[in-house]
């Protein structure tokens, strides 16, 4: 780890802060859901300085393993915003196909891409960040378990 330049400290980083990002937007939407949901379109806004490090990546010579998740975190930003807040789709219950499949092929891609390169900067950060994926994805799966009258679109 002793390698690193500030490009990869910069994908670290960001990295983390967006799983971290996760689970409190989760963790309020559990407990407290009027809280998510003001906060919600913040949580898909971050997705542009995300893109913009993703940039700084691409035009540093990073690997493109460490920037495309910024660009796929901005494309699931614009969509769960567009979708959820824009236009109050109501896709989670029933489940509308067309919405869930890329909505979540997004936000596993946006996860994963923030996950599995750490594995190519330091192993240990890898680990760290599983653990964090699995509290995040806890959090967000038994946070839909919302009574009927407090449905309504999240992250």
């Amino acid at each position: 780890m002793t390698n690193l330049d500030r490009l990869d400290a910069a994908f670290i980083v960001t990295a983390f802060l967006f799983q971290l990002i996760l689970i409190v937007h989760f963790t309020l939407r559990k407990w407290r859901f009027a809280a998510a949901m003001r906060f919600g379109p913040l949580v898909y806004a971050l997705g542009a300085p995300a893109a913009v490090l993703s940039l700084v990546l691409l035009l540093g010579g990073k690997d493109w393993s460490l920037w495309l998740g910024g660009f796929l975190y901005l494309a699931w930003g614009l969509f769960g915003y567009t979708v959820e807040y824009l236009r109050k789709v109501q896709w989670r219950n029933p489940i509308r196909w067309s919405v869930f499949v890329p909505y979540l092929l997004l936000y596993l891609g946006t996860s994963m891409f923030y996950w599995f390169p750490l594995a190519l900067v330091w192993k240990p950060l890898w680990f760290v960040q599983a653990v964090l994926f699995a509290a995040s994805l806890w959090l967000n799966v038994s946070s839909h378990a919302a009574p009927p009258e407090a449905t309504h679109p999240a992250a």
